[in-house]
């Protein structure tokens, strides 16, 4: 099947029948009580599902199979003389369940390299969206129509065996992992870059190609998208669009369908969009205050005067190691470590918006 996939499906066969045996033993045990006010309130606290790749706690930040982000930054694989991670190997970690070894990932990289053609009519789709539409609602219309290329939903169609289900599912999401930037940076150059694309560099690792087809060449920038997609990588299961995907697979919906619907609920303003909203934001303080720079006592006044407004203060996660859970998650930036001990080196062109704002 693949070095990958039998990693993984000698995992998952451990992982069920593990669950198989708890549920036959505990499967009766209450873990927990629900209030109304939880019903009504969108499920706040409320126990709804497990998930293992990752853990998010508001004072300590993010841990991926128990490991750290400063951790991983240590002993996850580099590209030869690089300083941060290659997300491939965060995603062998998530998948499998242990480190991985330069060869794997590098091996996940020429796989995923491989699978990375994008027909054209996905991009004859998003050409015919007005350019001013929303990036996310562009990327959400090509993954549907990427969806034509969905092995599962042509082999459920055929009468696939439920035992099959599993590598159908595998096949599609290594389709679609392999085919995002392309799909991504596609949409960055027509809506930000005149239409001008760029083409993809087979020689490149999956987030070094990213930025090549965005139109930095810059090694520096390469390294940069390597740390931040491998630290967005995973974000426990709970939020919206990681919700979302577990309940729209629950339909035995496509890998393509699910990942859309996420998208969906990713593009919304308590959710994903709070990275563009803290952006809005912090361009609208500096205009009201009138100064590039800001004071705290400046800062704190906005913050007030926009609360009091009713309005919501926006927040971005993970460039400060998850000082707290994002909009759309719960907790709004509670552990009070200074950026200094953040850990991050990279600066690039987004300055002091590389951590989170102000």
């Amino acid at each position: 099947m693949g070095i990958i996939k039998d990693r993984f499906k000698e995992k998952a066969d451990l992982v069920a029948a593990d669950i198989k045996a708890l549920l036959k033993e505990h499967g009766d045990k209450v873990i927990g009580e629900v209030t109304l006010s939880q019903i009504y309130q969108g499920m706040r606290g409320i126990t709804a599902l497990v998930t293992e790749t990752s853990l998010l706690d508001a004072q300590d930040g993010i841990r991926f199979r128990g490991y750290s982000i400063p951790e991983l930054r240590e002993k996850l694989p580099k590209i030869p003389g690089g300083t941060e991670p290659l997300p491939e190997g965060l995603f062998y970690l998530m998948l499998v369940g242990t480190l991985p070894s330069d060869e794997d990932v590098n091996h996940l990289s020429s796989v995923w390299q491989r699978r990375s053609h994008v027909p054209n009519h996905v991009f004859a789709t998003i050409e015919a969206l007005p350019v001013s539409t929303h990036p996310m609602t562009q990327f959400v219309v090509a993954i549907m129509s990427l969806q034509t290329e969905s092995q599962f939903s042509k082999r459920y169609a055929k009468g696939m065996s439920k035992k099959d289900y599993w590598e159908a599912v595998f096949d599609d999401t290594m389709d679609l992992i392999a085919r995002l930037p392309r799909i991504a940076a596609y949409i960055y150059r027509r809506k930000y870059k005149n239409g001008e694309h760029i083409q993809p560099n087979g020689l490149l690792d999956w987030s070094g190609n990213f930025a090549h087809m965005m139109g930095f060449e810059e090694e520096g920038f390469h390294e940069l998208m390597r740390l931040y997609m491998t630290i967005h990588a995973d974000h426990e299961g709970g939020n919206v669009s990681a919700h979302t995907t577990h309940l729209v697979g629950s339909a035995l919906s496509d890998p393509y369908l699910c990942f859309a619907a996420g998208m969906n609920g990713l593009a919304g303003p308590l959710h994903g969009l709070a990275n563009q909203e803290v952006i809005k934001w912090i361009y609208e303080m500096r205009e009201s205050i009138g100064t590039d720079i800001p004071s705290k006592a400046q800062i704190e006044d906005y913050v007030k005067k926009t609360l009091s407004e009713g309005k919501v203060v926006p927040c971005t996660n993970r460039m400060e190691y998850l000082r707290g859970r994002t909009a759309g998650v719960g907790i709004y930036c509670k552990n009070k470590k200074p950026l200094a001990k953040c850990g991050c080196t990279q600066r690039c062109a987004a300055g002091p918006l590389w951590h989170g704002g102000v």
